[in-house]
């Protein structure tokens, strides 16, 4: 066996996580400067501003002691995020698909789940310089005392964060399994080769139902307007984000812009059967759909108020029946 044999996927793997950095610390800006900006009629951050400047701009920034009960794991749970992103990303390439328990569709739900689950504990592990000094009474818990069952601003964030997941991630997680049953499996490597032996499920009823319900659940989970429930500026403020600083902060708007790509780097292998693969002229359109849902949700965003949950529950109810919908309809297909 060569040595070219042995790198080839070592270098593949490693050349893909580049590039989806690359346009990952693009896509944010984009998505402000020049949908919503435009749209709004004002001028707007610089591309690069949002996700590559701020990169490097935070990683210069100095470090604060968090006020966390346990400051260790609350800063630890930012590069947890960064693994499990990257982790979806290497299940999309070709070369891990021999690896049918990892490239499968439970393990992309699975490190999804950890990846939500992540936004909770940074809420409630979250003391920020700005709120804990003025705990608010806790008086719908029932006590007296104003030393007790005090709470966070953060809290709601945590809150509203489990809120998201119980609800919001039933669209998305609906969407992924329409085209597990149009390819009869939960593994990506069929779910590519029965797309390209038939054509791409997104030109089915199906298809075109779970697109849509793919994109709502896209922007919950990216928490993009009108679904920016975690840290809307009305309340929250920053919330689970706002003892982050230094290298943490980086941390945060890398993992935004490589979660925008990686979703939709996922789309193009449930929906048009293209693998993530850079020596493919598929990638082309994995890069220019990796633009398109930014250009939707930035639509979207840019005539949208942040929801509050009496919108939101109906948009998710919805969305999940969409859901249910083109399950039903695949099962007729099949």
């Amino acid at each position: 066996m060569s040595y070219i044999t042995v790198l080839y996927p070592i270098l593949a793997v490693i050349i893909t996580i580049l590039i989806a950095v690359i346009i990952g610390s693009i896509l944010p800006g984009f998505e402000r400067k020049y949908i919503q900006a435009r749209i709004q009629q004002r001028v707007g951050p610089s591309v690069l501003s949002p996700g590559l400047f701020s990169i490097f701009k935070f990683l210069f920034k100095k470090d604060t002691d968090v006020k966390s009960p346990s400051p260790g794991l609350y800063k630890a749970l930012p590069i947890i995020c960064l693994i499990v992103i990257i982790l979806i990303l290497l299940t999309l390439t070709p070369e891990n698909y021999a690896f049918l328990g990892f490239a499968s569709i439970i393990a992309i739900v699975g490190f999804l789940k950890v990846e939500e689950i992540s936004y909770v504990l940074m809420g409630s592990l979250s003391k920020s310089v700005m709120s804990g000094n003025m705990p608010f009474h806790d008086k719908i818990k029932g006590s007296k005392r104003p030393d007790t069952n005090v709470s966070f601003m953060e809290d709601l964030s945590s809150n509203r964060s489990l809120r998201l997941i119980i609800f919001g991630s039933f669209p998305l997680y609906l969407s992924l399994f329409i085209p597990v049953i149009l390819s009869k499996s939960i593994y990506l490597t069929d779910i590519v080769r029965t797309q390209q032996l038939h054509g791409p499920f997104l030109f089915t009823v199906a298809g075109i139902i779970g697109a849509i319900v793919f994109l709502i659940g896209y922007i919950i989970l990216l928490n993009d307007y009108p679904f920016n429930i975690l840290k809307a500026k009305a309340d929250v403020i920053e919330g689970p984000y706002m003892e982050y600083s230094s290298e943490s902060r980086a941390l945060i708007y890398l993992n935004k812009g490589l979660l925008m790509f990686t979703l939709s780097s996922l789309f193009c292998v449930l929906y048009l059967g293209l693998p993530l693969n850079i020596l493919s002229w598929g990638i082309i359109i994995v890069l220019i759909v990796s633009f398109i849902f930014p250009i939707l949700s930035g639509i979207l965003g840019a005539f949208s108020p942040v929801f509050t949950f009496r919108q939101f529950y109906p948009v998710v109810i919805v969305s999940s029946l969409l859901g249910i919908l083109g399950i039903i309809i695949s099962l007729f297909l099949i």
